[in-house]
């Protein structure tokens, strides 16, 4: 039975991955690891927390000698990296802490697979999840490729981008196998609601302002979270090691029109007036180092190992709109900090 280790498995991202390959591989051993900060939720993963083939374990992935520990108790075969401190706002105003978790965490990560399997890389696979925001700005032609440099431009992007380097690093150096995905904005069900989407929609529902930094002109590129899974799923067992792969969703946006289309579809679906919701936008000062633009060429992951997005951008928003509205006692739960307190006693730091 395959063992893999996933990292941030109570998280947005994570979460979804976990229930996928809980779900799909019964065969397989599927170990979460979370520290269970603000972003980690248990509520997340309830529906697969009794199954046979799935454990949880609470610890932090910047203690080192926990880290290496838990690899030798557990002799993970592969590993797929996903925790991370995540909000570029969040990194702005305590920089250290990305450092923290992003680099120091995933370094920590690597020296415990190298420790523990040296040589023996057969079946053996560090699959690293990043973003692409690594990529800095793009001007309004053009996309981001797989060969296209690095130039991080927020304290966030910069973590991310220095742990994408060490396990390339690790790669050159020990021969040590791995992946890596950069992949675009996600957004969808479970969705910690300081991100745009989420917060837009608690926003219209108790009648609070929409806040669009500076003029609304930021293009991003958006990818439904349950396709960002199963790319991650296809890349984890069909890509050749040492490869990158970008996930995008082939869906540019400007975050003014995808304000409009949610505050639209939102309107329909509460039965408020058409344009109630448009009245709540609010214009604010722009927040320093916004890149302009991102946006992912996918076509690498398409045409090699056959992934593409299952829903477009106004399915996957209305999904995640209808599943936000269903799920009120989730989001209340989120807001007055009750998520934390989610089985607190049962789970502790394991070794």
């Amino acid at each position: 039975m395959m063992k893999i280790l996933i990292t941030g498995g109570a998280g947005f991202i994570g979460s979804h991955v976990v229930r996928l390959f809980v779900q799909k591989y019964p065969n397989y051993q599927i170990f979460n690891l979370d520290a269970l900060t603000y972003a980690g939720n248990l509520e997340n993963i309830k529906d697969i927390e009794s199954a046979h083939n799935y454990t949880f374990i609470k610890g932090d992935i910047v203690d080192e000698v926990f880290v290496v520990n838990l690899f030798k108790k557990y002799q993970f075969d592969a590993v797929i990296h996903l925790a991370a401190e995540s909000h570029v706002d969040r990194s702005i105003t305590d920089p250290l802490a990305f450092a923290k978790t992003n680099i120091l965490g995933t370094m920590n990560l690597l020296n415990a697979f190298k420790v523990i399997w040296k040589d023996n890389w057969q079946h053996k696979l560090f699959y690293h999840i990043s973003t692409d925001e690594v990529f800095g700005a793009l001007g309004e032609t053009g996309l981001f490729t797989e060969t296209t440099p690095y130039a991080p431009n927020s304290p966030y992007s910069a973590s991310k981008a220095s742990s994408d380097h060490f396990v390339r690093a690790y790669g050159e150096t020990y021969n040590l196998p791995y992946v890596i995905s950069n992949c675009s904005n996600n957004y969808g069900p479970n969705q910690f609601p300081e991100k745009l989407i989420p917060l837009f929609i608690n926003n219209i529902v108790h009648n609070k302002s929409l806040p669009v930094y500076g003029d609304g002109k930021y293009t991003r590129d958006w990818l439904y979270v349950i396709d960002h899974a199963n790319a991650i799923d296809t890349i984890f067992h069909k890509g050749k090691i040492r490869e990158t792969y970008n996930i995008g969703g082939f869906n540019e946006w400007q975050n003014i029109d995808l304000i409009k289309l949610l505050c639209q579809q939102m309107d329909e679906k509460l039965g408020s007036g058409k344009g109630t919701s448009e009245q709540l936008i609010t214009y604010v000062k722009d927040r320093p180092g916004h890149d302009l633009r991102y946006a992912i060429d996918a076509t690498k992951l398409s045409q090699e190992l056959g992934w593409k997005p299952s829903v477009t951008f106004q399915e996957g928003l209305s999904k995640t709109i209808d599943w936000y509205l269903a799920n009120q006692a989730w989001l209340h739960n989120i807001i007055n900090g009750a998520y934390q307190h989610y089985y607190q006693k049962q789970y502790n730091q394991e070794v």
